[in-house]
């Protein structure tokens, strides 16, 4: 790139990349920063899903249900290492609040919107960066453990259906002819066919990046450390242009630079990558009352998920992807578990389940793309033609009150 550019993306994770290709569809020079470089975080080791039935926030009365049980398990669905129990306690409390009644249905409400407008841009953008060949659609078969567990969740399967998402309930030899191989502790199931995956989530951020080089983009490996009013100060120096903050788990370290505060916490994700004989998946499967998925990809079956809210500086806890890969043994009995490799990575997650899309408060050359927790591949192509539109000057076509940066940003 010869002259400067009008867009500088800080991210090279699907959503920034996603973001910059937008960007460059509508005219624009764009530059991309990332401390690593392209697909180094959570883009490269997450589960591969395009979850656009997952419209339910985290932040529910059933996870708050659940939620003493589970920590009282250090290796379960949920954990808090106790020496970062007392700095996450004030995003905790946001958290609590966001699980109440009124605010769940606020939260359903703008997760369904966002979902419809990832859905409806995800053929078309892959179709104009010529990766539609990567795209799965296998679907998404959630498992229970009894009629208990079923019945628990068919509130939240009756708010799918009001939102128009298609799914299937299925008890006994159905349950296998979908997937077989699974224990018969699993007696009912639900299976939802538009919940797509992409070959391998790796492959295919890389693939964007490509993309971004190929039509004059700029991938430049520099840390971004502080928002200024004409750009963003980098190790290489200032860079001046646009900013498109989509920097994921460090994106409020960032923010803070501006003097402005995001509840951003971590969500530290485990898995396992198996070979890709180590067991006939038909479908992506949920356990979901285990916190964890297993899933085929391009790279092997892989088996991940839980949450351990545990920030960026603590080594990983494999004993967490250990825990998991032995809970789906027990589930699949035919699974092969060796020649295994392990990953942890860095989900950004706001307290009330939703990104933070749009410009940042006092900002106006820096616009939010971050903080989509399990979805950023999901929503990775609606979050990107939100920004283009912003960047454009364009009205986007959902509104984007529930996605500010500014609903919880105070100054320190």
């Amino acid at each position: 790139m010869t002259r400067a550019p009008d867009v500088i993306v800080v991210g090279a994770g699907v959503v920034g990349l996603s973001a910059a290709l937008e960007a460059q569809a509508r005219g624009l020079r764009v530059r991309v920063i990332d401390r690593e470089g392209p697909a180094a975080g959570a883009s490269a080791g997450n589960a591969g899903a395009f979850a656009f039935t997952d419209i339910l926030p985290l932040a529910s009365p059933r996870i708050i249900r659940q939620a003493p049980k589970w920590l009282l398990d250090p290796l379960g669905p949920l954990s808090v290492p106790p020496a970062y129990a007392l700095r996450i306690a004030p995003w905790m409390l946001r958290f609590w609040r966001a699980s109440w009644p009124a605010q769940v249905a606020a939260s359903t409400k703008a997760q369904t919107v966002m979902m419809r407008l990832a859905k409806s841009t995800l053929d078309p953008f892959l179709e104009r960066a010529g990766l539609a060949q990567m795209l799965r659609r296998e679907g998404n078969l959630q498992v229970y453990e009894g009629a208990r567990e079923f019945n628990a969740s068919l509130p939240g399967w009756d708010m799918r259906a009001a939102a128009g998402i298609e799914f299937t309930h299925l008890t006994g030899d159905r349950i296998a002819e979908r997937q077989p191989g699974l224990a018969p502790r699993f007696t009912h199931a639900t299976f939802t066919p538009g919940w797509f995956s992409i070959n391998d989530p790796k492959e295919y951020t890389l693939a964007l990046a490509d993309r971004v080089r190929a039509n004059g983009g700029e991938i430049v490996i520099a840390e971004a450390t502080a928002l200024t009013p004409d750009g963003v100060e980098t190790s290489q120096g200032p860079m001046q242009g646009r900013v498109v903050l989509a920097a994921g788990a460090h994106s409020h370290h960032l923010a803070r630079t501006a003097n402005l505060r995001i509840p951003l916490e971590t969500e530290r994700g485990y898995n396992t990558t198996l070979p890709h004989d180590a067991f006939d998946l038909r479908c992506q499967i949920t356990f979901g009352g285990h916190g964890f998925v297993v899933t085929s990809l391009g790279s092997g079956i892989r088996v991940g998920g839980a949450v351990e809210l545990g920030g960026l500086d603590a080594p990983p806890n494999y004993a967490r992807a250990d825990a998991m890969l032995k809970k789906a043994a027990a589930f699949l009995p035919g699974l092969k578990t060796t020649g295994g490799v392990q990953w942890m990575g860095f989900r950004p997650s706001l307290p009330d389940s939703l990104p933070a899309i749009g410009p940042l408060p006092g900002c106006g050359n820096v616009i939010c793309a971050f903080g989509h927790g399990h979805l950023g591949l999901t929503q990775s192509t609606g979050t990107a033609r939100i920004v283009a539109d912003l960047l454009t000057d364009q009205t986007p076509g959902i509104d984007l009150a529930p996605f500010s940066p500014a609903r919880f940003t105070r100054a320190p």
